[in-house]
C-alpha cells in the first residue's frame, strides 16, 4: 500500500511540475509577444459638423479632432470602406445619405486611420 501511495505522490508531483513548466512557458511567450505590439491604426470619433466627405475615391477626408484643433487631411483610397448603420455602402451612397442630414452636430463618425500608409481604412456612422 505504501508503494501505491508513493507512486501517486510522485505522479501528482510530476503533474504539478509539468503544469508549472507549461505556465512559465506560456508567460514567457506572452511577455515576448507583448513586447512586439505596435500601433498600426488610430480611430477618431468626430461630429459630422467637423467632417468633410471625400469627393472621389482617391481624394481625402478633412476633419477637426476638436473645436479648437486645426483641420487634418488624410487620404482615402478606392479600398477605403464606408459604413452606414453597420452596413457597407459605396462612396456615392455614403455621400448622398450624409448630405441629407440637417443636424450635423448630433451625428458622430468614426474615421479609422492607418498610420503607416497614412490613409483612411474606414469611415462609419450610425444614423
Amino acid at each position: 500500500m505504501n508503494q501505491v501511495q508513493d507512486n501517486l505522490n510522485r505522479t501528482g508531483a510530476n503533474r504539478m511540475k509539468t503544469t508549472v513548466a507549461v505556465i512559465i512557458g506560456l508567460l514567457a511567450i506572452g511577455i515576448s509577444a507583448n513586447a512586439e505590439f505596435r500601433t498600426v491604426s488610430q480611430a477618431y470619433e468626430i461630429t459630422l459638423s467637423d467632417f468633410r466627405v471625400p469627393a472621389t475615391p482617391s481624394s481625402a477626408v478633412i476633419f477637426k479632432e476638436c473645436v479648437d484643433c486645426d483641420s487634418r487631411s488624410i487620404r482615402v483610397t478606392p479600398a477605403t470602406r464606408y459604413e452606414l448603420n453597420g452596413q457597407p455602402v459605396d462612396l456615392k451612397d455614403f455621400r448622398a445619405r450624409i448630405f441629407q442630414i440637417r443636424d450635423r452636430s448630433s451625428v458622430i463618425l468614426t474615421v479609422l486611420h492607418h498610420l503607416e500608409s497614412n490613409t483612411v481604412i474606414a469611415v462609419s456612422t450610425s444614423l
